[in-house]
């Protein structure tokens, strides 16, 4: 069994081990790989592991050796699956990884916007408690999170596990969802986009990118949302309208934002919201504690192991 491992430098900078899935067959692994490479390293593959290597149609069609592609991650719309199943190829994806991890940067985010712990340590680090007339001083208005409004979009298990870390905090819980009629929380109120997006002090995105929800957050629909209300977004950058956004919090129609994805990673230097006032980015990192990537490593080692028995495991086509 051909393995090869397109870009699995991100999953394992070298504090984990590909042991598990060295042992199932012989294996390549590459940090990354630009698409002009693609077809050459993965020519002989049976089976490829790619995070965010494309593989498309154009890709299958000049890989007769391949009989199965796992995803190094939960977002699988960098595969052509309707293709892959065509040519009888399960693609497999891995689901519940990181779900703590993601809950925990939504909160961190919200936490910066508002209380800005960073800065102003920055600012005493630099002597300014030092040098000030006053025993106290902030530079951003304190934000309680009791009794706010928390709209979760996408109520999945990340959204559930942020509405329970929301809850932790006193925070009213609304959701919208339109597979989820029923949230089956008495604390959780279900409403459509639109209703929550009027009456949430915090939207958190958390719903994969479909043609129903890209760009669902944009130019007409911010103009629904609090002038004090911040925005999360730690699915897919794609969900929200980038430029829009930007021009929302520059015109103040919106507080702030806080952002670990954006529609173009890496961004390019004049990216709209790498300049936007009271936006804060991190780079994609909300998967990435070593605990996260050490249950992706096994879940892929796993999907692998099941597929060589003659077995499916996460199977999203």
């Amino acid at each position: 069994m051909k393995i090869v491992v397109l870009d699995g430098g991100t999953l394992n900078p070298g504090d984990l081990s590909w042991d598990g899935l060295t042992a199932l067959g012989d294996t390549d692994l590459y940090d990354r790989t630009p698409p002009e490479l693609v077809i050459e390293r993965a020519k002989d593959a049976d089976v490829i592991l790619t995070n965010k290597v494309v593989i498309d149609r154009a890709v299958m069609e000049q890989l007769p050796n391949l009989k199965y592609i796992s995803v190094l991650a939960t977002g699988y719309n960098i595969i052509d699956t309707a293709f892959a199943r065509e040519r009888g190829i399960p693609v497999s994806n891995i689901p519940t990884y990181g779900t703590q991890s993601v809950a925990q940067m939504v909160m961190a985010h919200l936490l910066n916007l508002t209380q800005h712990v960073a800065y102003h340590a920055e600012t005493v680090a630099n002597g300014r408690w030092s040098r000030s007339d006053d025993w106290c001083y902030w530079d951003f208005p304190m934000i309680e999170l009791y009794g706010l409004t928390l709209g979760v979009v996408g109520f999945g298990r990340i959204g559930r596990a942020v509405a329970e870390v929301g809850k932790a905090f006193g925070m009213k819980i609304v959701a919208f969802d339109e597979y989820v009629q029923d949230p089956g929380d008495p604390d959780v109120t279900m409403a459509s986009f639109e209703d929550l997006l009027r009456c949430a002090d915090v939207v958190t995105f958390h719903t994969p990118l479909t043609p129903q929800t890209e760009g669902m957050l944009n130019a007409e629909t911010v103009k629904l949302m609090k002038k004090t209300a911040f925005v999360i977004n730690t699915s897919r950058g794609p969900v929200i309208d980038n430029a829009a956004l930007a021009d929302a919090l520059n015109a103040g129609l919106i507080a702030g934002a806080g952002l670990d994805v954006l529609d173009v990673e890496p961004p390019p230097i004049d990216h709209p919201l790498l300049k936007a006032k009271n936006c804060y980015i991190t780079p994609h990192i909300s998967w990435a504690t070593r605990s996260a990537r050490a249950r992706l490593m096994q879940t892929t080692v796993d999907n692998v192991a099941a597929f060589i028995r003659g077995e499916a495991l996460n199977v999203v086509n």
